[in-house]
């Protein structure tokens, strides 16, 4: 049980600082790209940050699902369900938001997309910003 831990700690810590790095400087660049070029920088940074995060974002998820379901010796009951839900939260704003914005970006710039990603990306933003300050709180308890 705790490499599954480990494995969510890892997960949650790394897609958190792609989160933040994609929200104060990745997302606001689009605004920079020409507007010829943007459909094609679109399909790039859609493609290539799938690879990263994909991989992240299922073993973030599949241990949270474990770790609600068997918490370690030392963890309460309730703080992983409460982790699952951020990591839910995650997935359900990238499917209903920001999917729905990068489909709409694919056919060339388009600024109220383009807002409307950056501002529902901080939804994603502060989701895994608290599981972080989560998943650090039960390494305290159980290293403590």
């Amino acid at each position: 049980m705790h490499l599954i831990l480990l494995a969510n700690v890892a997960a949650t810590l790394l897609m958190t600082g792609v989160i933040w790095m994609v929200q104060v400087v990745h997302y606001p660049l689009f605004a920079l790209v020409g507007r010829e070029q943007f459909p094609a920088y679109e399909y790039a940074h859609s493609a290539s940050i799938t690879l990263l995060v994909m991989p992240l974002m299922l073993v973030e998820l599949g241990t949270a699902f474990l770790l609600a379901l068997n918490p370690p010796p030392g963890l309460d009951r309730l703080t992983p369900w409460l982790g699952l839900g951020l990591a839910a939260a995650t997935w359900g704003v990238t499917l209903f938001f920001s999917i729905p914005a990068h489909n709409t970006l694919s056919g060339g710039f388009d600024a109220a997309a383009h807002a409307a990603l950056v501002s529902s990306n901080w939804l994603r933003t502060l989701a895994w910003t608290a599981h972080s300050g989560l998943v650090l709180y039960w390494l305290g308890r159980l290293l403590g």
